[in-house]
């Protein structure tokens, strides 16, 4: 998994409350257990009209949103079902952190296991960086996750508090899997021991 330390980069406003993760990725698009490929169906029943043609008023389908990396979200973002293909389309397509003043619980967990950093904030500040976001490409946000803080591109500033573990997990760059594998030398350690008190296990 990617570091996750400094961001800068274009902000889409995205004000619609209840994203839930069938908006994000339709069920259609589930059969994959692959990371890569499904940015291109992110929110796809608002990106394409049934003959597959883009709908020209979405957001991310506007020029100056095409290159977005960071989502300004309404409240309550990734509610719906439990479906991780859902962070997976969000990093396949660029984007690694969502601002909302709340996320679904299951949704804000797996964006950390896949490199994602979702940032909550208070409703004021969500709405002072969504009309930074609606100035276009040349209104670069910037992330910093060591100093916990969201800059517009005015220059005001907005902390955000984060778990230190989750925190610690992305500055490493650190999944499920990594997170065993850094401790792999004590595994091993153990391991051997184990063979040599139980030969029989």
């Amino acid at each position: 998994m990617d570091k996750f330390t400094t961001l800068t980069g274009i902000a889409a406003p995205m004000p619609l409350i209840n994203i839930d993760t069938d908006m994000i990725i339709p069920k259609q698009f589930l059969k994959t257990i692959k990371r890569s490929g499904l940015g291109v169906n992110l929110f796809d029943e608002m990106r394409y009209d049934a003959d597959g043609s883009e709908i020209p008023d979405f957001v991310l389908n506007k020029p100056q949103y095409r290159e977005t990396e960071i989502i300004v979200a309404g409240d309550n973002f990734g509610c719906g079902s439990s479906r991780e293909h859902a962070p997976w389309a969000l990093k396949d397509f660029g984007i690694r952190a969502v601002i909302s003043t709340s996320f679904a619980d299951i949704f804000y967990n797996n964006c950390f296991k896949n490199g994602i950093l979702p940032i909550v904030l208070p409703q004021e500040a969500v709405d002072a960086l969504m009309a930074d976001a609606e100035k276009g490409a040349n209104a670069r946000m910037t992330v910093d996750l060591e100093a916990q803080t969201v800059t517009s591109s005015d220059g005001d500033v907005f902390a955000f508090e984060l778990d230190s573990f989750k925190k610690h997990c992305l500055l490493e760059g650190l999944d499920d899997i990594g997170q065993t594998m850094a401790k792999a030398s004590s595994i091993d350690s153990y391991e051997s021991k184990a063979s040599v008190e139980r030969p029989w296990v």
